[in-house]
């Protein structure tokens, strides 16, 4: 079976701080160690929250300019966006008759979106980690990169493949996941949640566009606790042991040394070093999303081009699947 890598990220704009060390950053080396990765802009994953369409239009070239500033390269993997490739939509409802509804409304994220829409959850919210299956078997991909928060939509993905294959002879590979190594970055304003784009406080989220400034400011204002010495310990001290993640994630250095760097200094101190940290490595990519978010098309064309490519490999797959389940 031909190594073949999937990934997905949702179009929220510039991506933060947790995005880009748990995703993006592994993106980048993956596309160097494989020969087929296909990355995409899941914008048909980002109907399943309320979006007005001048706002998503924008998000997703943001996120284009963001990913291809973090080094992702459309010469070595397919860079498209999912929407362009409408064999995603009509794989995932081969896949959803395929798929028993218990089964979805026991997924957390349902449970979780589902309370924060009062409980009036659409069909999109509930199926789509069918379509994200789909995303993934439309490719034949064998290895996925995902969070901790994603791995039972990929057992969901795995089980539906099986199943494909069970009642239509063997066809899909079984995909497996490829586990980020990073820590979960979490809020700097709440320890015990993790970061994220909807956070309603300002300073919680820190986004790789992100001024100096904004970077200091948030940095010094991250919540830790009363002892002032750097430790790494995530239960007893969560808000000091994710500064002490991101700054190792950023420096590329292990924990360990990361602390005995930090020796002696107070949090307050700790927290400009690891600002600083921050900030070398955002610059770069800070200047290069300014500069690539002024040629428009430049980024529609990118999407464009990786979609075409990414049509060519799905048609033939497609086209098999049409055959096996009689539509042909």
């Amino acid at each position: 079976v031909m190594d073949r890598i999937f990934s997905g990220i949702q179009p929220t704009g510039t991506p933060h701080l947790g995005n880009y060390l748990g995703a993006i950053q592994n993106w980048v080396k993956l596309q160097e160690e494989s020969s087929s990765v296909l990355y995409s802009i899941m914008d048909m994953h980002s109907l399943t929250m309320p979006k007005e369409p001048s706002v998503l239009r924008q998000n997703i070239l943001d996120t284009t300019a963001a990913v291809l500033a973090c080094g992702i390269d459309p010469k070595k993997c397919f860079l498209f966006r999912q929407s362009l490739v409408p064999e995603h939509a009509e794989l995932a409802w081969i896949l959803g008759c395929i798929t028993n509804v218990p089964r979805l409304l026991r997924l957390p994220q349902w449970k979780m979106k589902c309370a924060s829409q009062n409980n009036e959850g659409t069909v999109g919210l509930l199926t789509y980690p069918v379509l994200q299956a789909a995303d993934i078997l439309l490719y034949k991909s064998t290895r996925v990169p995902v969070g901790e928060d994603q791995v039972l939509h990929l057992e969901l993905a795995q089980d539906i493949a099986q199943h494909f294959n069970k009642k239509y002879g063997e066809f899909f590979p079984i995909p497996k996941a490829i586990l980020s190594t990073t820590k979960k970055i979490k809020s700097l304003r709440d320890p015990a949640v993790k970061m994220s784009k909807s956070d309603s406080q300002k300073l919680a989220t820190v986004n790789v566009a992100d001024s100096p400034e904004e970077i200091v400011l948030k940095f010094r204002k991250a919540v830790t606790d009363f002892t002032s010495e750097v430790t790494y310990n995530p239960e007893s001290r969560p808000g000091v042991s994710n500064l002490v993640s991101i700054h190792a994630a950023v420096t590329g250095l292990s924990i360990k040394e990361v602390l005995q760097q930090s020796a002696g200094l107070d949090t307050a101190r700790y927290k400009i070093v690891v600002a600083e940290s921050v900030i070398q490595k955002f610059a770069p990519i800070r200047s290069e999303i300014k500069k690539l978010q002024e040629d428009k098309y430049h980024l529609i064309k990118v999407l464009e081009d990786g979609a075409e490519k990414a049509k060519e490999l799905a048609a033939p797959i497609y086209q098999e699947i049409r055959r096996l389940v009689g539509f042909q």
